[in-house]
């Protein structure tokens, strides 16, 4: 194992991502020491708290790194290959073949956001300090199974040693959350493992819409009418607070909201309920429950965050063969302003309502999401995510906003991901970007180095905090 990994990383690990001037650079390690110690908080993503529950013992290298993460799979199947051989499907891979493949086209990932966090996980998690290769690729594999083997290397071990303060899952209305419970009886886990309210497949009028709702308010205790099915999601909603849950999450198509009174929205629930049901009825329902949505937010204070503007299984024959989650997501533009008008009408300047607005389209940044978080006391701005959760996007996104809406209307990172290694590389990226924005500023004389100090404080740990109510 010969080629060096990042040398200049190793040598200099505190520099990587931070600006290139030596002035700039030195004023951003300075302001990375201020948040050095603060603790990882992950308001938001997608590792299975079964898996901290279970606290097996990973099985390879690939499993752990390749298959599950579609951040690395769909670099891969650009490239050509099939999602069967890495894993995906009903026929299983072999992982060692999986992790040859990867490492044969290594080099794709140069440049790329997954190729940072990789590379972070290979070096500090592993001790791996060479380039992947088709040479080594069974080298690393061994040495990675060793390290995954040892007592140390547990899901609730890595939560210590990761410093993971708050750890938020993404959860079903209907799932039992027994792993939640059992987790929040342990003494030997010092992570706060909550779940995450996130009724989409519930109020997404999409085929099979009927069975959903029948199972919802039959697990509910309700009537099957709408009156009945509202009741059903509050009360979901209020067993979800009851096991810790903070936030919401609606990962909707698009952000538009539609006020109706209650007769006329029964008659809507009625009609998407058909098998026939219109394309036109279908949108207006989901428009309807994300104001609706609002409303419950308002009444029993889960934060509201908001992930829109993305074709989801964009690919049918993919989705038919490997399911959903497998890298075929893309992202189209959005509007935020006129969508929201109506819930913001209702309930923007409502008493301790959070609504946390995500978006891919970048072009929304300063022309409206700036701007809404700058005048409604209930809109944050969420922190760039998936395809834009990387150095560049990162600094566009405070480049474009905090001249319009400052810093305390930010939400802090979010991590997204089901990549439980990942997250310590991710959280440390995000704090490089902003160190490196906030010295750009403190190098302009637009800030002075006391509130680049405070600010990036505000953007790691203050903000989660009060944003999620954590």
């Amino acid at each position: 194992m010969t080629d060096t990994i990042a040398a200049e990383q190793l040598a200099n690990p505190d520099t990587r991502v931070l600006p290139a001037d030596p002035r700039t650079r030195g004023i951003a390690l300075e302001l990375l020491q201020e948040v050095a110690a603060l603790p990882i908080l992950s308001p938001h993503g997608h590792v299975p708290a079964g898996l901290i529950e279970a606290d097996r013992a990973f099985a390879d290298p690939a499993t752990l790194l390749i298959t599950p993460d579609h951040y690395v799979t769909r670099v891969l199947h650009a490239d050509g290959v099939s999602l069967s051989e890495l894993g995906r499907g009903d026929s299983p891979a072999d992982p060692r073949a999986v992790w040859r493949s990867f490492c044969a086209r290594w080099p794709l990932f140069d440049g790329t956001a997954s190729g940072l966090w990789l590379r972070d996980e290979l070096v500090e998690l592993f001790g791996v300090a060479v380039e992947p290769s088709a040479a080594n690729a069974d080298e690393l594999y061994d040495v990675i199974a060793v390290r995954l083997a040892e007592p140390g290397f547990r899901p609730r071990a890595l939560l210590r040693d990761f410093d993971i303060e708050v750890l938020a899952t993404t959860d079903d209305p209907l799932d039992d959350l027994s792993a939640h419970a059992a987790l929040a009886a342990l003494s030997d886990v010092p992570t706060r493992v909550v779940p995450t309210f996130r009724p989409d497949a519930y109020v997404s009028a999409a085929p099979g819409f009927a069975d959903r709702v029948d199972r919802l308010t039959a697990a509910s205790g309700t009537s099957a009418d709408h009156a009945g099915y509202l009741g059903a999601l509050r009360t979901q909603r209020a067993r979800f607070i009851r096991h810790g849950a903070v936030s919401a999450d609606h990962g909707v198509r698009t952000a538009q909201t539609l006020r109706l009174e209650a007769d006329e929205a029964a008659r809507l629930f009625d009609r998407v309920r058909r098998v026939d049901a219109a394309e036109s009825d279908r949108a207006a329902f989901e428009a309807h429950m994300l104001y609706e949505s609002a409303r419950m937010s308002v009444d029993d204070g889960l934060v509201m965050t908001v992930h829109p503007g993305v074709h989801r299984d964009h690919h049918p024959p993919t989705r038919r063969a490997f399911g959903p989650d497998t890298g075929h997501d893309i992202p189209f533009a959005l509007d935020f302003t006129g969508a929201l008008q109506p819930l913001l009408e209702d309930f923007g300047t409502a008493a301790g309502f959070h609504l946390v607005l995500y978006t891919i389209d970048e072009t929304t940044y300063s022309r409206e999401l700036a701007p809404l978080a700058g005048f409604y006391p209930s809109v944050y701005l969420g922190s760039p995510w998936w395809f834009l959760d990387a150095p560049d996007a990162m600094l566009r996104f405070r480049r474009a906003t905090i001249e319009t809406a400052g810093f305390s209307r930010t939400a802090g990172f979010v991590d997204d991901t089901r990549a439980l290694c990942s997250i310590p590389a991710r959280h440390d990226v995000a704090r490089r970007v902003d160190a490196g924005f906030l010295a750009g500023l403190v190098a302009e004389e637009r800030l002075s180095l006391p509130a680049a100090r405070r600010a990036i404080r505000t953007l790691t740990d203050d903000a989660p905090r009060r944003v999620f109510k954590l």
